[in-house]
């Protein structure tokens, strides 16, 4: 039983680890974009990002396979979440693909 309480937080550990990670990416971008030094947004965001999710995985995994397993598909099932949830409204994904198709 202890085991399986030990797997379910490095579960949840991994959903926070990617939703921080996911969702730091999708802010970069949109304030990225939009900034006089883009370079240094996605740069400075890069190694934010990647430190916190290497650091909270070796805090997780603590040299247990099982542990650092569950706490990576947390992280892979964050970014499907934050993908939904940062999808933009259907009549503008529409107005995107209507705009791209006449492409040659």
């Amino acid at each position: 039983m202890n085991n399986f309480i030990l797997l379910a937080l490095a579960l949840v550990a991994g959903l926070v680890l990617g939703a921080i990670f996911f969702g730091g990416l999708w802010w970069t971008v949109r304030k990225g974009v939009s900034s006089k030094h883009p370079a240094l947004w996605f740069l400075g965001s890069l190694l934010l990002r990647m430190s916190i999710a290497l650091v909270g995985f070796y805090i997780v995994g603590r040299g247990d396979w099982e542990r650092l397993v569950f706490s990576l598909l947390g992280f892979i099932v964050a970014r499907f979440i934050v993908m939904r949830a940062t999808r933009p409204p259907a009549e503008k994904q529409n107005s995107m693909a209507k705009e791209a198709s006449h492409a040659p």
